[in-house]
């Protein structure tokens, strides 16, 4: 079914986003978008740096000039209020104190007021209380205030303040009367209030709110320069703030954003009046706005015209190389005539130049290659591939003749070892030699059918089209004489022999590779009975074959779940407590039943299959150990590895992973390996080791005692315990050789600050005799054999130890003797 249109269109789009001009567009686009959109945050980070700043400094004149509002306003107060204290006949009708006066000071006092714009005037006696007053009611709230200027007024012939009447702030000011004592005050006051704010908002363009906080903290509006709702807005915001604040602050009036300061311009009982100054975001930044659209602007026409002249740069080199693809496509199809342009001088006519003279070179090798591909370049034979084009050749001919057909491969004895002491020039000039008598023998013959192939380092293959069994074996038994004769290389007489196999068509295989095959497993079999030449037989691939087939098995038993876990327990031998136990596989095969370790174990290492065994034990021995874990029994488990286990680099990050995904600590394993997996290969036995160990992971040898070398590299292992083999277990109660081999091994594991552990206990006294012995903990059949992982936890709570129980016995004894 045809893909939909659209599908199509997604496909050429990822087809041409893979060329190499499409990358490099993106590429350059992208970097360029990127530089820009960088530059722009950045100068639009600089633009909000500025506005904040500037903001923050007109906020900060506001205050000053705020307060020289408040300033001149105090002096203009205290300029009236000195005049009306100087006034000749205003002290006169103070001074007289008759109640005809009374009318000229109250006349006087609201004339002086009305003149400087002033709220309130009042007149306090030398009794120091109020005597007149142009605002009853107001007097009362300021009286308390004004009292406590007049010491002050009275000494600096003058003083102000602030005093909050009814939640509203008012300037007060206080002047002594004085004739030429004081004999009197009078005290003026000046609102603060929205008049003042519009005069502040003409000043400096800033918003201005007046404000009250009582003794409860509430804030109360008193004049404000925003209109309407605005006004409250802006008192519910400063309500909703945590603290007073003590630095500008940002707010939200309707849906303009202000930048405010809050300034404290007295405090009364309690009471505190304030003004609020707030310059809008907005407006500030407006200039700069247009600075940044024009910015935009021009960075989208930067990125239109570089996109331009990416396009066409991309063009001119990514075409010419388009153009090589295709003339290298004609190359991979076998054309070498076809003309290249490499008329340019720059890079890419370079590249085309060396594309012109690589075409040249290829035609010339590959003339060549062909040669190669077919030909032994050290004896001048067909190589294996050749033979086998010349047998399928033959066997073609042979099922159209009806005739036999046979194919001999012979391998060199001892050519190794000639090849490691005379050098590998010599072991060249042997086989060349060798090449040579072959076709001597051939051309004596006139075996003009026959062919004579090396189908790789020291083996041979002959190939004997229309003959009989008779004539292979005679040419197989010639074969071998011609290599009877010593050859004679640089002055040295080399005595060489041959393993010959032989294999027939249509008796053994009627196909090239089979009946090769089938030569070479004679070959080896003459090679194991040196017996010359021997013609295959289908009872030589037997044992191949039940390899084979164990392999297969091992695999699908892996898949459906027949392998079991089971565990040996170890025993602590001086206090009989469980402390740990020892991981072994268990096969449960499908027709056969149980299958015994010894007979899959030593295959799966010969195979390499062992480490998905280990894997695999790994595994189950990680999910027990957690389910013991989480009841309360916390045992040490031990898992065997093999040579290839400990040989495999990646090991310890194997284990790393095993042990984050089921949360265990690395010393919940213990890793029991043989000397022998040791002495494979020493070096990365122990690099393994020692990333295994840095791990946290106890290591273990095991068998300790029947391997070889062991004490020349146990010193440098970084091993915490050795496990007696039980070979010396067994009979320790009878053979007192085997007692002092076990001693000897227990004191010297015990001097080198490693824990011992005995296997193959299978009696009271053995385990008893170990203990005096010093030996730590032990395992075998006296204790149990190896269960079932899922019969462990059972089997913990019904254990007894020998030491526990005599433990019990001899306290039960005691009781009865004292009763």
């Amino acid at each position: 079914m045809p893909l939909p249109a659209f599908k199509w269109d997604s496909l050429r789009l990822r087809l041409r986003f893979r060329s190499l001009e499409s990358r490099i567009v993106t590429l350059f686009l992208v970097l360029i978008v990127a530089v820009q959109v960088v530059g722009l945050l950045v100068i639009q980070q600089g633009i909000d740096n500025n506005a904040r700043a500037s903001i923050g400094s007109e906020l900060n004149n506001g205050a000053k000039v705020f307060r020289r509002l408040l300033e001149q306003n105090a002096q203009s107060l205290r300029f009236g209020a000195r005049l009306l204290a100087r006034d000749t006949a205003f002290v006169a009708a103070i001074g007289n104190n008759d109640e005809s006066d009374r009318s000229t000071i109250e006349s006087a006092l609201a004339n002086s007021g009305r003149r400087i714009k002033a709220s309130l005037s009042m007149l306090i006696g030398d009794d120091r209380t109020i005597s007149a007053t142009t605002n009853q009611a107001q007097s009362k709230g300021l009286e308390k205030m004004a009292l406590s200027m007049l010491d002050a007024a009275e000494a600096a012939d003058g003083a102000i303040g602030i005093a909050i009447v009814d939640h509203r702030p008012f300037q007060i000011v206080a002047m002594p009367i004085k004739a030429p004592i004081t004999i009197g005050w009078i005290v003026m006051t000046f609102p603060i209030d929205r008049q003042l704010a519009n005069e502040m908002r003409e000043v400096t363009s800033l918003h201005t709110s007046v404000l009250t906080r009582d003794a409860q903290g509430k804030w109360l509006p008193v004049g404000s320069t925003f209109v309407g709702p605005s006004a409250q807005v802006v008192v519910d915001q400063l309500q909703a703030l945590p603290a007073t604040p003590t630095g500008p602050f940002d707010m939200m009036v309707e849906t303009a954003q202000y930048s405010a300061r809050l300034i404290s311009i007295g405090e009364d009982n309690g009471q505190n009046a304030s003004v609020l100054l707030a310059r809008s975001i907005d407006e500030a930044t407006a200039d700069y706005r247009r600075l940044e659209r024009w910015l935009i602007g021009l960075t989208l026409g930067g990125i239109f015209a570089s996109a331009l002249a990416i396009v066409f740069t991309a063009k001119r080199i990514a075409q010419p190389i388009s153009e090589l693809a295709v003339t290298a496509k004609r190359l991979e199809e076998g054309d070498y005539k076809v003309a290249i342009d490499s008329r340019r001088e720059d890079e890419i006519g370079q590249l085309a130049h060396a594309f012109d003279a690589m075409r040249e070179g290829i035609a010339k090798r590959e003339q060549e290659i062909r040669r190669l591909a077919y030909w032994d370049t050290l004896t001048n034979l067909p190589n294996r591939a050749q033979f086998v084009l010349l047998l399928n050749d033959a066997l073609h001919d042979a099922r159209r003749r009806e005739e036999a057909l046979f194919v001999l491969m012979m391998d060199l004895d001892r050519f190794k070892h000639v090849n490691d002491v005379m050098g590998h020039s010599f072991g060249d000039a042997l086989l060349r030699q060798v090449a040579g008598r072959l076709q001597l023998l051939l051309a004596n013959r006139r075996q003009s059918s026959a062919q004579v192939a090396r189908l790789g380092g020291d083996e041979f293959a002959v190939l004997l089209p229309a003959a009989d069994i008779d004539a292979a074996q005679l040419m197989a038994a010639e074969i071998l004489q011609a290599l009877e004769t010593p050859l004679s290389l640089e002055d040295q007489m080399v005595d060489i022999g041959a393993g010959l196999g032989i294999a027939a068509y249509p008796e053994h295989a009627d196909d090239g590779e089979t009946l090769l095959s089938m030569a070479e497993v004679a070959m080896y079999a003459a090679k194991q009975r040196n017996d010359g030449a021997v013609v295959y037989d289908a009872a030589m691939d037997k044992s191949s074959a039940k390899s084979l087939s164990l392999l297969t098995e091992l695999r699908n038993a892996i898949e459906r779940n027949e392998f079991r876990l089971h565990v040996q327990p170890k025993i602590s031998l001086q206090t009989g407590r469980v402390v740990g136990m020892e991981s072994l596989v268990r096969w449960v095969h499908p027709e056969r039943g149980n299958v015994f370790p010894d007979e899959f174990i030593p295959f799966a290492e010969q195979t390499g299959f062992i480490r998905v065994l280990t894997r695999w034990v790994m595994e189950k021995s990680a999910e027990l150990c957690r389910e013991l874990a989480s009841k309360g029994h916390h045992l040490k488990v031990s898992v065997n590895l093999s040579t290839r286990d400990l040989l495999d680099q990646d090991l310890p990050a194997k284990f790393a992973d095993l042990l984050a995904r089921h949360k265990l600590t690395p010393g919940s394993f213990c890793l029991e390996i043989t000397e022998s997996a040791i002495m494979d290969d020493p070096v990365r036995a122990q690099n393994t080791l020692e990333r295994l160990s840095s791990m946290g992971l106890d290591l273990s040898i095991d068998d300790f005692g029947t391997g070889y070398s062991s004490l020349a590299y146990l010193k440098r292992l970084p091993v915490n315990e050795l496990k007696i083999d039980k070979s010396f277990v067994l009979n320790m109660e009878k053979d007192e050789g085997d007692t002092k081999i076990v001693r000897s091994t227990i004191d010297l594991g015990h001097n080198m600050g490693l824990r011992v552990v005995a296997e193959g206990i299978e009696s009271e006294a053995v385990w008893r005799l170990l203990a005096e012995l010093g030996c730590d903990q032990g395992q075998g059949y006296f204790m149990s054999r190896p269960i079932p992982g899922d019969q462990l936890i059972p089997w913990l709570e019904k254990w007894r130890a020998p030491i526990a129980i005599g433990a019990e016995a001899e306290a039960v004894a005691d009781v009865s003797y004292a009763k």
